[in-house]
């Protein structure tokens, strides 16, 4: 029997576990981690489908719109079934406001949008040029993590909570290897274009928003099913996964400001994390020499902040690989 490990536990790494497990339910898939669940960057994030071309410009485009377009199709077909209830996901409604006319990809992904005119604008008290609102989804990853979790299981994968020192642990024991690592490919490839960039953001109870609001500065308010998310802040080489209060301060008066209704909101709990960031994401296959042997790895990390917008297409991109390591190794083919 083939078998395959997939490193990391974040909504890339079990996006891939589940792809991987679904196209080869003959191969043994394992997701091997340190970290899962409420321990991963992917806990923290706000789950709003916007894949932001501007930090992603070191890809090329068709790619980032393949990515995109992938992700945002699981996203409807989810939304689209029974499933909706368990995994996370709703259609949301809501505005990107900005000073600057700007490519933005989720203008090309979505199920619609409209450019809002001046007087528009001043009715709805934004202080911007330019607004544009757009029907899109949100994805709450707190429960979109397990969901994707009990499907991989389902289907006979298995989870192993180990931490790998170097990926040369794993020769002679899996086939091939898909490197979802995020943060952690730079010290375990090692590989030195990957960086962290700090984000943080202020969870709280406000069932009367109904809209996410995006604005040019990285300011935010999204609401997810049982909470809003209110950030945000990009911060590069910042390795402090600790609450900034004065950060914190920062964006309550920002998003409050702008959106005063939110100034009554209950805070539920803050969060800070590491988004794992490269230019340009990492997504290729890798034969790696090491003195136990060779490894068959197939990288798939350094989505930053786009994790939840590019995963499942990333995810798809990264199967199609590992497809390409079994179909042209006679050894492997021989064993599906």
């Amino acid at each position: 029997m083939v078998k395959i490990a997939v490193i990391g536990a974040g909504v890339v790494g079990l996006s891939t576990a589940l792809q991987v497990k679904q196209n080869f339910p003959f191969c043994s898939v394992t997701v091997v981690a340190e970290k899962f669940n409420t321990e991963t960057t992917s806990d923290g994030a706000g789950g709003l489908f916007r894949p932001n071309f501007l930090t992603l410009s070191a890809n090329p485009l068709e790619s980032i719109k393949q990515w995109s377009q992938d992700t945002f199709s699981h996203f409807n077909n989810l939304f689209n079934s029974p499933e909706a209830s368990d995994c996370g996901i709703a259609l949301m409604s809501g505005f990107l406001l900005s000073n600057k006319e700007k490519l933005d990809m989720i203008e090309d992904i979505s199920l619609g949008q409209s450019k809002m005119t001046a007087e528009q604008i001043a009715k709805m008290g934004f202080d911007c040029k330019h607004v544009t609102k757009v029907l899109t989804y949100t994805m709450e990853c707190r429960r979109y993590m397990p969901w994707l979790t009990s499907k991989f299981l389902s289907l006979g994968g298995s989870m192993h909570h180990h931490r790998l020192k170097s990926l040369e642990e794993l020769v002679g024991v899996y086939d091939v290897v898909v490197n979802c690592s995020g943060l952690g490919a730079k010290d375990l490839v090692p590989d030195p274009l990957v960086y962290p960039v700090k984000g943080q953001l202020i969870q709280v109870e406000a069932p009367w928003v109904k809209h996410f609001y995006f604005f040019e500065d990285d300011t935010y308010v999204i609401p997810n099913i049982n909470r809003t998310s209110l950030g945000g802040i990009r911060i590069k080489n910042d390795y402090s996964t600790e609450v900034d209060p004065e950060i914190s301060k920062s964006i309550w008066q920002r998003c409050t400001s702008r959106i005063p209704s939110l100034q009554k909101a209950k805070v539920l709990w803050e969060w800070a994390g590491l988004r794992p960031h490269r230019d340009p994401i990492r997504i290729e296959q890798d034969v790696m020499n090491f003195p136990k042997g060779t490894l068959k790895v197939v990288h798939n990390y350094g989505h930053g902040a786009n994790g939840v917008s590019l995963s499942w297409g990333t995810a798809k991109h990264a199967t199609r690989l590992v497809r390409q390591f079994l179909e042209n190794d006679p050894e492997l083919r021989s064993k599906l």
